[in-house]
């Protein structure tokens, strides 16, 4: 799923890792790869609002601000903590199941060594994504 997109963008974690090391705060990094995003000529938005929906009707039930949305494909997420804690990586990935993104990244600057967990969860395992078409203004 969104194999060179994705290449690029775990590329550019490495490079803001490479540059900056670990145990500085997340806004630090996240003003960082805002920088190397423009730098390189991403689409990229950062703190937009996405729709979470219900998975049974597909209604809006509210809304989360991924850290970044690279090409309205890609969802990032950064920490900066000493673990990358399963509830991190579970919380993605219930996002995803209930947007309409199939692809999360949760990038922890602060572990020892940058920790990267990819999260997939395709469309076509979701079951509200045809009932949008009802609740789409």
């Amino acid at each position: 799923m969104e194999k060179d997109l994705s290449y690029k963008v775990v590329g550019v974690c490495y490079d803001i890792a490479n540059k900056y090391g670990k145990g500085l705060k997340e806004i630090i990094y996240q003003k960082a790869l805002e920088e190397e995003f423009k730098k390189k000529g991403f689409d990229f938005e950062s703190q937009k609002r996405i729709n979470i929906y219900s998975v049974d009707t597909g209604k809006v039930l509210g809304t989360y601000v991924p850290d970044f949305l690279i090409s309205d494909k890609v969802i990032l997420e950064i920490k900066s903590s000493t673990i990358t804690t399963e509830r991190d990586v579970a919380q993605q990935r219930s996002y995803l199941k209930s947007s309409k993104y199939e692809v999360g990244y949760l990038v922890n600057f602060g572990s020892d060594n940058m920790d990267i967990r990819r999260s997939i969860y395709t469309n076509d395992r979701k079951h509200f994504i045809p009932k949008l078409d009802n609740f789409i203004n």
